[in-house]
């Protein structure tokens, strides 16, 4: 790609800045044992409500093994759906526990939960396990306590694999501050070693093919102001993309045959591709920033399972190439099994978690594409803009689920010209028996009077005994027909 061609567009998106409202308050020396805060995001907003997460830290010296945040919220205001937790309510009082898989943070890791509010008013009177959000002693007067609900709220089924936490670095440290150190520190990269970015831009191809391990895992972080650039490709391809001698692939960040990363932190933009997983399992992105680019943003590939992206931001995508600009792409297409497809002839990228992210605006495909063969993800409590999806390539809209068994909660979907939109989340049934068994519950979507169904199942015929399920906790707004196209299911 060449710079010139949108330099002026990521100068004004620095000028822009990110529109995310944090509130956090200044915390004290961290004491011993677990010492938890929480920080409220309003993560997006709408005429007549708004999204937030609180982000759960344990600034301590030992792991926390639950967590509990209260508050109140004013009158006229009311939560309306959550994830990531376990909630009770009395009159404008709430309280969220952990769920059964994100209770336990390590010293200098973070969890959040997430939650939709009907009504303008924000949080009042903040506490985690009784004590301030923010740090400091408990209170003198405590916080009203919470009877339990009449009717306990559903549940969440944890994910199949819990996704790792984050913390600082406990094995060796590697500095870079050029790409020439970046590039050899990815190449001599070992179990249980961090590479840590200074701020900066890193030109050039980033690839690495070292595999950490379960108990060891590597990690590449930075700040976001450490932005990773490919102003390829160059050379001559091999038929199927893997490293070769004299071709860049003009990938932003590039793991071949390296499971067990942690990606945290940084940027990448104008390339041609954002991250690429191939065939690198268990990789967790956690806050990455990937914009400006040519094609997808983020791709897991070549049976690279057992993925976590969270807390990511994903704009301006498809910039050559709109209906190929994919947010999130999980597996491959079946044209590409040759390539890709390594167990029966399948790319079973499965078990992806695409948890918390803010994906759009300006992202030219399927916000998520989830690809035929693969199965048993969970896509939670993230926020589509789909302001400027092209329809190309049959991109139109947040989500397409083709693969089996995902888990669709909690998500937060918009629409506003221009752009092209047909559905907020569609199936489709390109492979024999995908398609199929896919949940629903939760979502909030608003079609911007373009929309006919915020869920749209293509077939039923095509999935006997193993259907796609909408439950009626789904919302929809301003939709040209309605919710969905099959019968709903209470709950």
């Amino acid at each position: 790609m060449r710079r010139t061609r949108i330099a002026a567009a990521i100068a004004a998106l620095a000028l822009g800045g990110l529109t995310t409202t944090v509130v956090a308050l200044a915390t004290p020396a961290s004491a011993a044992g677990p010492d938890l805060t929480a920080a409220f995001a309003q993560t997006s907003t709408w005429s007549s409500g708004y999204g937030a997460d609180y982000v759960i830290t344990n600034r301590g010296d030992a792991a926390s093994t639950g967590w509990a945040v209260e508050f109140d919220l004013p009158a006229g205001s009311r939560v309306s759906s959550s994830w990531s937790s376990v909630r009770t309510q009395t009159g404008q009082h709430y309280r969220f526990t952990n769920a059964t898989w994100n209770g336990d943070i390590a010293p200098g890791g973070s969890e959040a939960f997430g939650f939709n509010v009907a009504g303008l008013g924000t949080p009042l009177n903040c506490t985690i396990d009784g004590r301030p959000c923010g740090g400091g002693p408990a209170p003198t007067t405590a916080p009203p306590t919470t009877a339990p609900p009449t009717t306990a709220p559903p549940t969440t089924a944890p994910p199949t694999t819990a996704p790792p936490t984050t913390g600082p670095p406990t094995g060796p440290v590697v500095d870079v501050s050029s790409a020439a150190q970046l590039q050899s520190a990815l190449a001599a990269a070992q179990p249980g070693q961090t590479i840590r970015l200074a701020a900066g831009t890193y030109r050039g191809a980033f690839l690495t093919q070292r595999a950490g391990t379960a108990s060891s895992r590597i990690t590449l972080t930075g700040p976001r102001s450490a932005i990773l650039i490919n102003d390829g490709p160059s050379g001559t391809a091999p038929s199927c993309p893997a490293p070769t001698a004299g071709w860049d692939s003009g990938y932003g960040l590039w793991l071949f045959n390296a499971p067990y990363w942690n990606l945290t932190g940084f940027t990448v933009a104008e390339s041609k591709k954002g991250v690429v997983l191939d065939n690198s399992h268990h990789v967790t992105i956690d806050g990455l920033y990937v914009h400006h680019v040519e094609d997808e943003a983020v791709h897991f590939r070549r049976s690279s399972a057992d993925g976590v992206i969270r807390n990511s931001r994903i704009t301006d995508t498809g910039l050559v190439q709109p209906g190929f600009g994919e947010g999130v792409y999980i597996g491959s297409s079946q044209s590409n099994f040759g390539c890709h497809g390594n167990s029966g002839g399948v790319d079973r990228s499965d078990r992806i978690q695409v948890l918390n992210n803010e994906i759009g605006p300006n992202v030219a495909a399927e916000h998520i594409d989830v690809k035929e063969g693969t199965e048993d993800g969970i896509v939670r409590g993230n926020r589509f803009n789909g302001q400027g999806i092209t329809g190309q390539n049959s991109g139109d809209s947040w989500v397409d689920a083709k693969g089996n068994d995902y888990l669709f909660e909690g998500n937060v979907g918009t629409f506003s010209s221009p752009g092209v939109f047909a559905n907020g989340y569609e199936t489709h049934n390109l492979l024999d028996g995908y398609g199929c068994g896919n949940v629903w519950r939760n979502n909030t979507s608003n079609l911007g009077g373009v929309g006919r169904y915020a869920i749209n199942v293509t077939s039923t015929s095509r999935c006997p005994g193993h259907l796609n399920v909408v439950y009626s906790s789904n919302t929809v707004t301003n939709a040209v027909t309605g919710l969905t196209n099959i019968a709903v299911t209470p709950g």
